[in-house]
């Protein structure tokens, strides 16, 4: 089983596509540390010997960020625009899209589900 940068890479998938469940690692990425790391991208993750696998990590830690580090920096940065009250950070706090898109009629996944009317029922008066 190959574990890197904490994250269990799937076993049936090829290595290049399997570097991709890391957080912040997609395809061009990854395919730069096969290259770099001397492994065939081809390669499946189960047959991955472990000089492989260090060679892989040891790129990876060199590069920089990736998986813990890159999303408490992501989450600090967004703590920093809500801060300083900037615009995005008020988009961010109010849960609303962030970068310029419409919010009248769209934007359902930022917004959450839509709250419905309320019916009131009519009192029934007695003659």
């Amino acid at each position: 089983m190959a574990r890197i940068a904490g994250v269990d890479l799937p076993q049936n998938k090829q290595v290049w596509v399997g570097l991709t469940y890391i957080h912040g690692i997609g395809r061009a990425r990854s395919r730069k540390v096969l290259a770099a790391a001397g492994v065939a991208e081809a390669t499946k993750v189960r047959d991955l010997s472990e000089d492989e696998a260090q060679r892989i990590r040891k790129i990876l830690q060199e590069e920089g960020r990736v998986e813990g580090d890159l999303r408490k920096e992501v989450t600090q940065n967004i703590k920093r625009l809500m801060e300083i009250g900037s615009y995005r950070g008020q988009r961010h706090r109010r849960g609303l899209p962030v970068r310029g898109q419409r919010s009248n009629t769209n934007a359902r996944t930022r917004k959450g589900p839509r709250r419905g009317t309320v019916a009131t029922k009519k009192k029934i008066t007695k003659k």
